[in-house]
């Protein structure tokens, strides 16, 4: 049974219905989105999941939080306080990234400790474990990238990062196209090395029928990974990263064929001008799939602030529907990302999937700014903070302003436009009764 199987026959699961309360939505709207392929909900059927996650057509724009150890750094109870700010900062979903260290102790006590779907990249652990047991990457078995996905999803993992689109086909249209920054892809470097080493087609691909498997029993949600995204704006929407979305177009087709829930990625580096033409293509072509964006980063000069160039991408990116925005930190391109980072990463994306909903007019998004709007005029700052999206932030700038009058903010002070409108506007009545 999967959330897909069930909705083509009709049925409204449980997780539909909990779904639905929190969008504000009529379960039927959830259930037909999931039944054409335009919604999904990640939620292993081994996961005891206690927030449950709509992502697609209609629901409010979500966002990931990746988190994880490097080969550098190592430090599980560090990555514990990374999820705990996550979720407590408003993230929807998490990914576990990690390459150092026990990485099954890893995932399973972040799994524990997630009350939200949580994601992976199987092959990265595949690659891990067959250069520790064998010296090389390259020697890696086939079998193995299937029983890492088997193994995670037995533990309950809800969805995969599957680079199924880096094809021999695929590759040289890279070659031939000239890249500045080839593949930038973890995943689809771990594999495209192989392929290359071996001269043999990316498992993925190959037994992509394997996969769907395994993913239908679990109920384990495939992210098709975009293995070609650009790395750089000089790179965008080439011929490499369109040959690779017309093909993940057709194994979400597959995918749906097989009741296998199923969402694809997207770039990446685009300037802020090919923003909407990517989302728009990637709705055409892969059939009004969910789209999960990463990013995007539209332009290339500023490390150190890519939670802001990616939050400008981002916010476009969900006006034009895209439907699900991967988070990036201040630290991207730089370092593995501090606390510090992941919050502000967490609240850009936010900000920037707000700005999207109100532009699609999801459900209650523009409701929440007339809310604030409404309080800030009548200057009730308990309130205003109180729906702020980060209030803690909010109460700290307010206290350490110390007006001299409570009911304004020491950016104007007495000449409060709010308040010498108000007064003169009372004024103006009185006179005119």
């Amino acid at each position: 049974m999967t959330q897909l199987s069930e909705a083509k026959k009709g049925k409204i699961t449980p997780e539909m219905r909990q779904v639905a309360k929190e969008e504000r939505l009529d379960p039927e709207l959830i259930r037909d989105g999931i039944a054409k392929g335009e919604v999904i909900i990640p939620k292993n059927t081994k996961h005891s999941l206690p927030q449950p996650k709509a992502i697609g057509k209609g629901t409010k724009t979500k966002v990931n939080t990746n988190i994880g150890t490097s080969t550098d750094y190592v430090d599980l109870d560090y990555e514990l306080k990374k999820l705990k700010i996550a979720q407590e900062a408003g993230t929807d979903t998490v990914m576990d990234l990690s390459t150092g260290g026990d990485l099954d102790m890893i995932r399973r006590t972040i799994l524990k400790s997630c009350r939200l779907p949580l994601g992976t990249v199987p092959v990265y652990q595949a690659a891990v474990e067959t250069i520790a047991e064998t010296g090389a990457l390259v020697k890696m078995k086939p079998d193995k990238i299937f029983q890492v996905i088997e193994r995670q999803a037995e533990d309950g993992i809800d969805f995969v990062t599957v680079h199924c689109g880096v094809t021999r086909e695929t590759l040289e249209r890279l070659k031939g196209e000239g890249r500045i920054t080839d593949i930038v892809s973890r995943g689809g470097a771990f594999l495209t090395t192989w392929m290359v080493a071996n001269d043999r087609e990316n498992p993925l691909y190959e037994q992509y029928d394997r996969l769907l498997e395994i993913a239908k029993r679990y109920d384990l949600t495939l992210s098709l990974g975009d293995s070609l995204r650009p790395g750089c704006l000089a790179d965008s929407t080439d011929r490499a990263q369109i040959q690779e979305l017309i093909l993940l177009g057709e194994l979400a087709k597959r995918a749906w064929e097989a009741e296998v829930q199923v969402m694809v990625e997207g770039p990446g580096h685009i300037p802020f001008s090919e923003v909407k033409a990517n989302v728009l293509l990637q709705k055409k072509l892969c059939h009004n799939a969910p789209f999960y964006i990463l990013g995007p980063v539209v332009t290339d000069v500023a490390p150190g602030y890519d939670h802001i160039t990616s939050a400008i991408g981002g916010a476009y990116a969900a006006s034009s529907g895209a439907d699900f925005l991967c988070y990036v930190t201040p630290a991207e391109h730089l370092r593995l990302p501090t606390l510090e980072d992941v919050k502000e990463g967490v609240m850009a994306t936010r900000i920037a999937a707000h700005v999207g909903d109100i532009a699609k007019g999801v459900k209650g998004a523009i409701e929440w700014d007339n809310q604030i709007a409404t309080l800030r005029k009548k200057r009730d700052w308990e309130k205003q903070i109180k729906l702020a999206l980060d209030p803690e932030l909010a109460r700290k700038m307010r206290e350490e302003s110390k007006p001299r009058v409570s009911d304004v903010c020491t950016m104007c002070g007495e000449y409060c436009a709010l308040k010498i409108v108000e007064k003169a506007l009372r004024s103006g009545q009185k006179e005119i009764n």
